[in-house]
């Protein structure tokens, strides 16, 4: 028995002594071979980049690893480099591409490469290439011959691989923590934007015999996958931080998704303006969830032209901040309104229709007069804007941009309002109108009390109508404001107070003399006032589009240019008879004085 078992035992000694000499004679082939294959491998990489490029990349590396085994390859310290004078030649023949790109990486690494099948079948298929912390330029410059060249015009890939490969697949292209740095060529001073962090990961590239016809491929991928996490970017004035959390993108769908976006000044409210320098916009922005749909990346890569056919923004504010203590921004605002920045944007821009769901936006003033701040505020606001766009193309079919918008005025008013802007238009034309509904009219003191130095005491209002048409001087139009029982309370600051004071006097002449405390009125009339207001042209475009609303309230309320003239007149009569009541009364203390004294 024993000797059977010590047979046993040097047979199972024997078998994986055999197993393991096989197994070191098997690497040591692979190691031969991958030894030998090397500078074949190598000489043939170079060969492949230059000939699928047309001799506009080379490729250089400073090593290249193989395992035969496990399927396994890497690169080392690879740079992909652009020949300059090849690129040269291809613009004097009309081939050039738009794009350029210079790459280094340290490592590029290849996961199971099937070399079994590369031999038997001349089909080489990858699962994973892994570009590990790319560095990449892409330098951009559109050519007019390219926007008119047909996809077809185009060699295959397929055309350049056919003399090594009947295919090449790579399941998985995963670009890791990109450093990305895009050169716009295409204007008068080259404009350079960067960004880091970037992932990008490619699904199932595939160039065969009929790839580049499927219909369901783009750029030969199945997928596109982009991923940026916590990008921060300072605007070059220091006044602010554009912060960007979780982007995501699937070229297969087209649609972009952003946890979260925000604009963040980076002093208090008070303290903007100082280090601006003077009085101007302080924005506050952050939006947690928002997309784009139907977004053309072929397009895109092309031109860098952004098309989506829908945006939708939702759950944020927008919140506008000026301080009007501090000394006016001297810089005329004329061309700033929001259709004319949109024309001024470096590249092509297309958004078919923008959704907003529940934005609060609200717009304030710091007033040197009552040392307070106004708001006013238009909450959970909701609509659509369509037509964004300053492509020339899109333009010349429809030149207008639309915005129909639902809010709550102060939180209680429903607004809703109507915008067009006309987009071709040199004087910035525009124009809005709208209907506020019922509210009481005590909420307005947010802002009527530290701006117009008013307090509404009482005031039922029924509605409020409005139709503006304006550019960059003026606004005409007519508004309509019903009310019933308004009074008002006039104030004035007073030094050592923190709170306005009334002047009761002056309150009632007010209400007496100038105010309107129904509109319609007893007769049943209702009072529709026209509006010309002129744009102060340091102005911005939130400011303006108030300031014209207000002065059609006012008017309508009874606050004309002519009433005003008359109350300042009555002001200055009652100041005046104050004045000489006090001194009367001091010559009469005077003479009180000098009789005691001749006792």
């Amino acid at each position: 028995m024993i000797k059977k078992v010590r047979r046993n035992y040097n047979t199972l000694k024997w078998v994986a002594g055999l197993l393991l000499f096989a197994f070191l004679l098997l690497m040591i082939t692979a190691g031969y071979f991958s030894s030998k294959l090397k500078p074949i491998v190598k000489a043939q990489i170079k060969e492949l980049v230059l000939d699928a490029t047309d001799s506009l990349y080379r490729i250089e590396f400073s090593g290249i690893n193989m395992n035969l085994i496990t399927g396994r390859a890497s690169l080392s310290d690879v740079k992909i480099i652009p020949d300059t004078s090849v690129f040269k030649r291809l613009i004097s023949k009309r081939k050039a591409p738009n794009n350029v790109y210079y790459i280094t990486l340290k490592k590029l690494g290849i996961k199971n490469f099937h070399p079994g099948r590369l031999l038997r079948h001349k089909k080489l298929k990858v699962d994973v290439l892994l570009f590990d912390n790319p560095d990449v330029i892409m330098i951009n410059q559109a050519f007019d011959f390219n926007e008119s060249k047909a996809r077809d015009d185009q060699s295959s890939p397929y055309h350049y691989i056919s003399k090594y490969l009947k295919e090449l697949r790579v399941k998985t292209i995963d670009l890791k923590n990109i450093s990305f740095k895009y050169v716009n060529n295409n204007l008068p001073v080259p404009a350079v934007d960067s960004i880091r962090n970037l992932n990008i990961t490619l699904k199932d590239w595939l160039i065969d015999s009929v790839s580049a016809r499927d219909k369901n491929r783009l750029y030969l991928l199945k997928d596109i996958i982009i991923n940026l996490n916590n990008y921060t970017y300072a605007t070059p004035d220091s006044l602010y931080h554009i912060n960007l959390n979780q982007l995501d993108f699937r070229g297969s769908s087209g649609k972009l998704n952003i946890k979260s976006f925000s604009v963040v000044p980076r002093y208090p409210e008070l303290q903007f303006g100082q280090a601006a320098g003077f009085a101007r916009d302080r924005f506050n922005i952050e939006m947690s969830d928002l997309s784009l749909e139907g977004i053309d990346l072929p397009l895109y890569v092309r031109k860098q032209e952004l098309y989506a056919k829908e945006m939708n923004i939702a759950n944020g504010f927008v919140e506008v901040f000026n301080n009007n203590m501090l000394e006016r921004e001297k810089v005329v605002k004329t061309g700033q309104y929001p259709q004319q920045l949109l024309q001024k944007v470096k590249g092509q821009l297309t958004v078919k229709q923008l959704n907003l769901n529940n934005v609060d936006i609200s717009y304030a003033e710091y007033d040197k007069q009552s040392h307070q701040k106004g708001r006013i505020t238009f909450e959970k606001t909701s609509g659509t804007i369509t037509n964004i766009t300053n492509s020339e193309k899109t333009k010349s079919k429809n030149p207008y941009m639309f915005a129909n918008l639902t809010s709550y005025m102060m939180g209680k008013g429903r607004l809703d309002v109507k915008f067009r802007f006309d987009l071709n238009a040199a004087d910035g034309a525009f124009s809005y109108q709208g209907v506020l509904g019922a509210m009481d009219g005590r909420v307005l003191n947010r802002i009527t009390k530290p701006l117009g130095m008013v307090e509404v005491k009482r005031a039922k209002i029924k509605k409020l109508e409005f139709d503006i048409k304006a550019n960059d001087r003026v606004a005409r139009g007519n508004l309509t404001f019903a009310f019933n029982g308004l009074s008002v309370a006039l104030l004035k600051k007073e030094e050592g107070r923190e709170r306005l004071v009334k002047k009761g006097f002056m309150s009632f002449l007010a209400n007496a003399m100038v105010i309107n405390s129904d509109n319609p009125n007893k007769a049943g009339v209702l009072l529709s006032v026209p509006i010309h207001y002129e744009r102060v042209k340091t102005a911005s475009f939130f400011n303006f589009v108030w300031r014209t609303l207000f002065q059609g309230i006012k008017y309508s309320v009874g606050v004309t240019a002519e009433k005003e003239n008359k109350i300042k007149s009555q002001i200055a009569k009652f100041e005046k008879m104050k004045i000489d009541r006090e001194k009367r009364r001091a010559e009469r203390q005077k003479r009180r004085i000098r009789q005691n004294q001749r006792r």
